[in-house]
């Protein structure tokens, strides 16, 4: 019997009231699929409620941004150098699509073994047509404030905004459908259209979110309760972010341009879909664009103040006359462990955390990307690895590279420590390798190495563990299961979205609740000095009613960066560093690798400057997994692994291609180069 009109709307009320009870992006709730099958969807658009949670469901959507190493919706951090995971290569557990792409088995015909996978070209455009749906009947409800259209307007503009936005990075040019509602059940001639060209999909993706941020609210006109909803600081800055990569040198003429883009043309046209010729304005905009989210005044740094458990500041560092000044002159003052590791673990409440311009709440973290770096012998996979290329990334503490300080002893790769230390509630062992010594905060604070100690102090009876990778220890690859790949297979793991009270196993384990940063100020910080680094001459900029005069301004270069470095407890830029082009590009390179370990901006940084084939023809490194004594693990090697673990580097990768089945429907439609 069917159900009555009455009964229905009764349904869809009480549907909505819980919608809008929901605050959380990570708890948007996808009820397309009920008015569809209830309703004929014109009925969305009866009245204000219905409305909002269509466009709520739309958001819905999304992937959870944190997702990118299992079941990743992007290839993200597993396909750089930046990690590694010795379990790939087919087979319904092998869901790891980063490394699936770094060893060349993704194609137009193939995403992934699991669902969801990487293709999410079909899901974006969904999200497109339902938020075109949606800017289309925005006059429809009556009861409809003025106040509650322009804001739904904003929101789905975002919405939509940010669908492209994951379509340009991912994918390369996008088609743009501009406000058109696409129809069903057309000829197929009607759906048949070309991409944009990258330079028209970039100008449209910018300006969409420039109009969702004049309607937007500002961060501090948001609830903590609506923590994951976007702001106008999300528009601006997901707007800097793009124009950074825009401006960078695969997609500004030039010999990058060239070499990847430069026989690309659209079918239709014969024209480039990547400009061939360079444009300084670029990196003027790209400045202008981050200078203006600094200018809010609504964003700051994450710190920890300084207690009796801080380390002190190494002595007799003078390459920085103002690094043992109070911070944010200099770095003395906060706890440099906290005021990093805080922000990922847990710790740090991320709903009033200043430094997030844009996260949201998530259970994926813990879920996937803590269990698969604990210690097996703690209930983990312990197969989540960070490569030896970015232990060796980070600076000493007092600044030095571990070149620069080998010359004195202070880095060694010979001998071990012999005192234990504790220091901002991190335990680090006696006999811990010295090349784990004397390190940077960051590097203990996201990096879990040979002898470091998982706490899992929420367990009563399992905890203050020292996780031993030799061969034939119990989280070596000797001492798990025969043939399991739980094993860290280049003797590093990533610790850092781990909290000191986080367990698998034992009495009372728990974990702390996360939060993952899709976009946080540091990033806004190191995007400003970068884009001002590449600037020749004096530019004007016009952003809305807002003018910006940016040049190569050493004294801004170097205040946006130190930022950075102070609060990892460490010397800023010096002057000789300042003074050469190529060192501050060195310098930022080396910060973007270490400050976003496994934030999933590795992946973009190395292809925007046109490094990702000299980064991935480096072999990867680690210690020896075979080593069953301190001699023959710390050695330097090559991980021993499968075919299916054999890095493919092709100019290809800079993009995912796009489904051949979308390609077979629009004849007008290109493929990336190189599929």
């Amino acid at each position: 019997m069917k159900m009555s009109i009455t009964k229905k709307i009764a349904r869809v009320v009480i549907l909505v009231q819980t919608i809008v009870m929901v605050t959380s992006c990570s708890d948007f709730l996808n009820i397309d699929n009920y008015f569809d099958d209830e309703f004929n969807i014109d009925s969305v658009f009866t009245n204000a409620r219905y409305m909002e949670a269509y466009m709520w469901g739309a958001a819905a959507m999304f992937p959870d941004e944190a997702q990118t190493i299992r079941y990743g919706y992007t290839p993200g951090p597993m396909a750089t150098d930046e990690a590694f995971n010795g379990l790939t290569g087919g087979g319904s557990g092998n869901v790891y699509y980063g490394m699936d792409f770094a060893t060349g088995r993704i194609s137009p015909d193939f995403y992934g073994d699991g669902n969801p996978n990487l293709d999410q070209w079909g899901k974006y455009y969904k999200i497109i047509r339902k938020c075109n749906s949606i800017l289309q009947n925005l006059d429809r409800p009556k009861d409809l404030t003025n106040t509650d259209r322009l804001r739904i307007e904003g929101y789905t503009r975002f919405i939509r905004a940010y669908a492209y936005y994951n379509l340009l990075v991912d994918y390369g040019s996008p088609i743009l459908l501009g406000d058109e509602v696409v129809n069903t059940n057309e000829p197929i001639e009607y759906y048949d259209r070309p991409r944009a060209t990258y330079d028209e999909a970039m100008d449209y993706v910018c300006e969409e979110f420039e109009k969702a941020a004049r309607l937007l609210p500002r961060p501090d006109e948001v609830s903590t309760l609506d923590f994951g909803r976007p702001t106008k600081g999300a528009a601006l800055a997901l707007i800097a972010r793009l124009r950074l990569i825009h401006a960078s040198p695969l997609f500004n003429g030039g010999a990058v341009a060239s070499a990847y883009f430069g026989n690309w043309k659209r079918s239709t046209d014969n024209v480039h879909y990547v400009s061939q010729q360079y444009d300084e304005k670029r990196w003027a905009i790209a400045a202008a664009t981050a200078k203006r989210v600094m200018d809010m005044g609504a964003y700051k740094l994450y710190t920890a103040l300084k207690d009796d458990k801080t380390p002190a500041l190494p002595e007799g560092v003078t390459s920085d006359p103002n690094f043992y000044e109070t911070y944010p002159d200099g770095a003395e003052g906060i706890d440099p462990f906290k005021s990093y590791s805080d922000i990922f673990t847990g710790e740090a409440v991320a709903a009033i955390n200043k430094e997030l311009i844009w996260g949201r709440n998530t259970t994926y973290i813990n879920e996937f990307i803590s269990k698969g770096s604990f210690p097996p012998s703690l209930g983990g996979w312990g197969r989540f690895c960070v490569t030896q290329k970015v232990v060796d990334a980070y600076l000493m503490d007092d600044g030095r590279t571990k070149e620069e300080a080998t010359a004195d002893g202070y880095y060694s790769e010979t001998g071990f420590t012999e005192q234990p230390r504790f220091f901002s509630g991190y335990p680090l062992n006696s006999g811990v390798y010295k090349m784990y010594a004397n390190r940077e905060m960051r590097f203990y604070a996201s990096v879990g190495f040979n002898e470091a100690v998982w706490q899992a102090l929420s367990s009563t009876t399992l905890n203050n563990h020292t996780a031993k990778y030799y061969y034939q220890d119990a989280d070596g690859r000797g001492g798990v299961t025969a043939s399991s790949p739980n094993y860290p297979i280049t003797g590093y793991v990533i610790k850092k979205f781990n909290h000191p009270m986080d367990a698998w196993t034992g009495t009372g384990a728990r974990h702390i609740q996360k939060a993952y940063c899709i976009i946080r100020y540091a990033e806004i910080l190191l995007s400003y000095a970068e884009a001002l680094n590449n600037l020749t001459t004096t530019h004007t900029v016009q952003l809305g009613d807002q003018q910006y005069t940016v040049s190569r301004n050493e004294e801004e270069i170097k205040n946006a960066f130190n930022l950075i470095r102070y609060r990892a407890g460490l010397p800023g830029l010096t002057s000789n560093q300042l003074s050469e082009v190529s060192e501050v590009q060195k310098q930022i390179e080396r910060e973007r690798m270490v400050e976003f370990l496994w934030e999933n901006r590795r992946y973009y940084d190395v292809r925007r400057w046109g490094i990702y084939e000299e980064t991935e023809q480096e072999p990867i490194r680690g210690m020896n997994p075979d080593g069953a004594t301190k001699e023959t693990y710390y050695q330097r090697v090559i991980p021993s692994t499968s075919s299916f673990l054999t890095r493919v580097v092709n100019k290809k990768s800079i993009w995912l291609p796009i489904p051949r089945a979308e390609m077979r429907r629009l004849p007008s439609l290109d493929q990336n180069p190189g599929y």
